[in-house]
């Protein structure tokens, strides 16, 4: 007999070192083949809520996957992450105290260090994916720096500088000053700060003036005459690196000026004014200043104009201790130059205005500091020619978007591509493998050795090379993750038999930084899209619907929410609320309420024990001859039918609520009460046929549940005298012919019909100890037969005093009941009067709610001005209301036919 509860706790842990113990994560040797690569997390990560969304649904495919008999493959891994890795071993190097940083330590040493800190350290994501229940395959994990992967890194990288599509070029890129790398827009988080325009004025050279239009509030508007030409800037700093002012071509205040200079103030340089649309008449002064070294926008007018590349910051985000920078603000820190300037500016009278303003200011993601647009030299990959061939597969339907609105983030990204800028200047990751003679002649070669050779080829004689210092960014290694991980360059077995792989699933959040850089280097190199499907999974909001972060305070582990509620009520409820298209609103009621689902779920499995429902061997369920066993095959067939299209699919909610909806309300709160008087009555054979009947129905149960909660279902199928283990038992084959519907259409109708006497029950108030009797008039023969067998069954169940054929007794209530139409006397348990006055202002409340929600999302300010997660909990507030009004109504216009 199982115990009273289920301890996840304690199963929970046995059952997973079971599992991978015994092998079942391993592929077997089955012709048919499923696969999916793992999202690799950082090494330095821990799981967070998206993890477990994102690693549930990749399990419960997997699961689904294995039991349909093919060699299913989930590949996991974790990613060297670069910057994240560095800052953790810088960090505690500084706590040491003892001043010996990574510049101190040198590069050998300090890669060491790092290496020794992801030996103790690293990985702890991979510990906690177990306890998830993740079913990857550990014997094939992987990590970005293994050798293996490494190799393919160097292959790759100098594959494509042979084929001219990797190369070295001069462009601005964002760079933190703190880490002194460059890094990827991903990781640029943009925050809204306070800050100012300053309007500075720039003289014309030459003498030059000009007419400028000026309006008053009046009405009466002038020009005056201006020697000078006004440009806004919220980073005063960056004047320095001035090379010109633009004006929009179309601007009639400026077009005598284009093709004139102005004198930079501070530094005396002459600038042009050019003619650029980028330059916004509406906007300030409509004349903008230019600074290409230092803005990506002005990096672009530089180009077309031709206009000199300044920069006057060091790789620490100080002004240059040398020209071009003039002498006084020479290694002054960047915002301590900003004050002088200003200053400088109000002193000299060329200050103007001073305009208050917020605006988007790119932070570094993890150093918290400003980011500065930096003009270096990096590594480029050409990803506008390797983009061509990835939109085509996407275009033809090689590799699908499921919702397929993402396809076109996909497109819109890849048609628009810039070179992509690989090179960070970091110690931890891929070594770029490039060597410089002293000349600055450039070699790029999978070793050492080879480049020596290419070095002495080039120069009849050997010569000193030196490697360049930076590595790769770490997504150009994640890129090829899908091949690199299962061997390639070299053909083995894995890259045969698993590439490409299925199923990618990941958030929408880096489609653009790996699913499509995947996609590139996958066809580029292999010929082929790297997996069949991408699905993007939803993002996971606290439950008013904001998205989580420390700073709120409504972050939520998931490592404690299995403490508290067992690792399948968080699969559960992640997967019951992963619809696409819409977010997940997480909340603890939630969770709980999924523990009561498989709290219900071992609750009848003690109730089948000890009712004696054994598993028959070789019970063959079409065999059965009682009608509750007829239908409960039915259900049984069209669940599985559900839920296999379901997770085909990767309609990951809809198995999910066909399994909640088939255990839950099918299973346990109607088949199982009905089965009661046969297990309580005297037919020794209906008895034996209805406890052989529960047990299959319970172990199909089991079978369709288990990838979504694996635990539970596990532990069931041992206690229920099963020898195998669940993970590794066949999916069910869909029978049509076990759809009875002659026993369908009949118990269907008496669920239907104690369900309405429920419902009135509850709805009027009748007290739980009245016994109502309950009439049919207008009834078909087989609706009278159908109440005289189920007769017991309707008086219990409808707490009813008698059931029969024949016409409304007073004071009843009146609903369908198939062709008939069905009467329940209630007058004499309640008070009318009262009721109907209960109901009339329940009506009334619902009434007051509608229109005050409907008044707020009627008013275009409300809906404009206010979160989006506030106009959505509006919405489903009016939903409710609009539903329980309707709900209400319908109860009162009963009520009215029984006074």
């Amino acid at each position: 007999m199982l115990e009273k509860t289920f301890d996840p706790a304690a199963v929970e842990p046995r059952l997973y070192k079971k599992w991978e113990e015994s092998g079942v994560f391993s592929p077997s040797d089955a012709k048919e083949t499923f696969s999916i690569v793992i999202p690799p997390p950082n090494v330095t990560g821990s799981l967070h809520i998206g993890h477990a969304l994102n690693n549930t649904l990749q399990d419960v495919l997997t699961r689904f996957e294995r039991m349909r008999g093919k060699a299913a493959l989930w590949l996991p891994g974790t990613d060297h992450a670069g910057i994240a890795t560095q800052m953790v071993v810088e960090r505690q190097l500084a706590a040491l105290g003892t001043n010996v940083g990574r510049r101190e330590m040198g590069r050998e040493a300090f890669v060491a260090k790092v290496w020794e800190w992801k030996a103790e350290s690293g990985g702890t994501i991979v510990k906690q994916l177990r306890r998830l229940g993740a079913s990857c395959d550990w014997s094939r994990e992987r990590f970005t720096l293994d050798d293996g992967l490494s190799a393919a890194v160097r292959k790759v990288f100098v594959t494509l500088h042979k084929q001219g599509l990797m190369y070295r070029d001069k462009r601005l890129v964002n760079w933190d000053p703190q880490f002194q790398t460059a890094i990827s827009d991903l990781e640029v988080e943009q925050k809204e700060v306070d800050g100012h325009y300053w309007h500075f004025a720039y003289p014309l050279a030459d003498g030059v003036t000009f007419d400028y239009p000026v309006k008053y509030e009046d009405g009466n508007d002038t020009t005056e005459t201006r020697d000078y030409i006004v440009v806004a800037t919220t980073r005063p700093e960056t004047m320095l690196g001035d090379s010109g002012v633009a004006v929009h071509p179309d601007d009639e205040r400026y077009k005598g000026l284009v093709g004139k200079f102005v004198i930079l103030p501070i530094t005396g340089r002459r600038i042009p004014i050019v003619a650029d649309e980028y330059a916004d008449p509406a906007k300030g002064s409509g004349a903008v200043k230019i600074t290409p070294a230092h803005d990506f926008n002005d990096f672009q007018v530089g180009k077309r104009h031709d206009l000199e590349q300044i920069n006057i910051l060091d790789t620490q985000a100080n002004l240059l201790a040398f020209d071009p920078v003039p002498a006084e603000y020479r290694g002054m820190e960047r915002f301590a130059a900003r004050k002088a300037i200003i200053a400088r500016a109000e002193e000299e009278g060329w200050l103007k205005q001073v305009e208050k303003t917020k605006h988007m200011v790119p932070h570094g993601d993890r150093s918290g500091v400003v980011i500065e647009p930096f003009l270096t030299d990096q590594w480029y990959v050409n990803a506008g020619e390797l983009a061509k061939e990835a939109i085509k597969a996407v275009e033809d339907g090689r590799t699908v978007f499921e919702p397929k609105n993402w396809e076109k983030t996909y497109f819109e990204w890849m048609r628009n591509i810039e070179p992509w800028c690989v090179s960070r200047q970091l110690w931890w990751g891929h070594r770029i493998p490039a060597w410089y003679a002293e000349d600055g002649y450039i070699f790029v070669a999978e070793s050492e050795a080879e480049a020596h050779a290419q070095a002495e080829a080039h120069y009849g004689q050997k010569v000193a090379l030196k490697q360049d210092e930076d590595v790769l960014d770490t997504w150009f290694s994640s890129a090829l993750w899908p091949f690199s991980t299962m061997g390639w360059p070299d053909e083995t077995s894995d890259l045969q038999r698993f590439y490409p792989t299925h199923t990618l699933i990941t958030g929408f959040d880096i489609i653009f930084f790996w699913v499509a850089r995947m996609m590139m280097m996958g066809l580029h190199f292999t010929g082929q899209a790297p997996f069949k499907r991408v699905f993007i999974n939803a993002l996971v909001r606290d439950d008013k619907g904001q998205k989580m972060s420390k700073s709120k305070g409504n972050v939520m582990d998931p490592l404690v929410l299995i403490d508290e509620f067992g690792a399948d009520a968080l699969r559960f409820t992640l997967t019951a609320m992963s619809g696409q298209g819409r977010d997940i609103k997480l909340a603890k009621p939630r969770i709980e309420g999924y523990r009561n689902f498989s709290t219900k779920l071992w609750n009848a499995t003690r109730f089948t024990q000890m009712n004696e429902c054994a598993r028959v061997e070789g019970f063959d369920p079409s065999t059965a001859k009682l009608t509750l066993s007829r239908w409960i095959r039915g259900e049984v067939q069209k669940t599985l039918s559900s839920v296999t299209q379901a997770l085909e699919a990767c309609a990951f909610d809809d198995a999910a609520s066909a399994l909640y909806k088939f255990i839950w309300n099918v299973f346990c709160d109607w088949y199982l009460e009905l089965a009661k008087p046969i297990l309580n009555g005297d037919d020794e054979a209906a008895k034996a046929e209805i406890r052989a009947m529960t047990a299959w129905v319970l172990d199909q149960a089991m079978i369709l549940l288990h990838p979504v909660m694996p635990f539970i279902t596990e532990e069931l199928w041992e206690k229920t005298g099963h020898t195998d283990m669940l993970i590794t038992h066949s999916w069910p084959k869909f029978d049509a012919a076990a759809i009875d519907a002659e026993a369908d259409e009949e118990i269907n109708w008496l669920i239907d019909l104690i369900s309405e006497i429920r419902s009135i029950r509850s709805e009027m108030n009748v007290p739980g100890s009245a016994r109502a009797p309950l009439s049919l008039s207008g009834a078909s023969d087989v609706t009278a037969r159908r109440l005289n067998t189920h007769e017991d069954l309707i008086l219990f169940l409808g707490r009813l005093s008698e059931v029969k054929v024949g016409e409304a007794a007073a004071g009843s209530v009146p609903f369908v009941a198939g062709e008939a139409t069905a009467h329940l006397a209630i007058a004499e348990f309640i008070d009318l009067k009262a009721e109907t006055a209960r109901l009339a202002k329940g009506i009334a409340d619902f009434d007051k709610t509608i229109e005050g929600v409907r008044r707020k999302l009627d008013n275009p300010a409300f809906v404009s001005k206010a979160p989006e997660e506030v106009i959505a909990e509006n919405r489903e507030r009016l939903e409710e209301a609009e539903s329980g009004k309707a709900r209400l109504a319908a109860a009162l216009e009963r009520l009215k036919a029984a006074s």
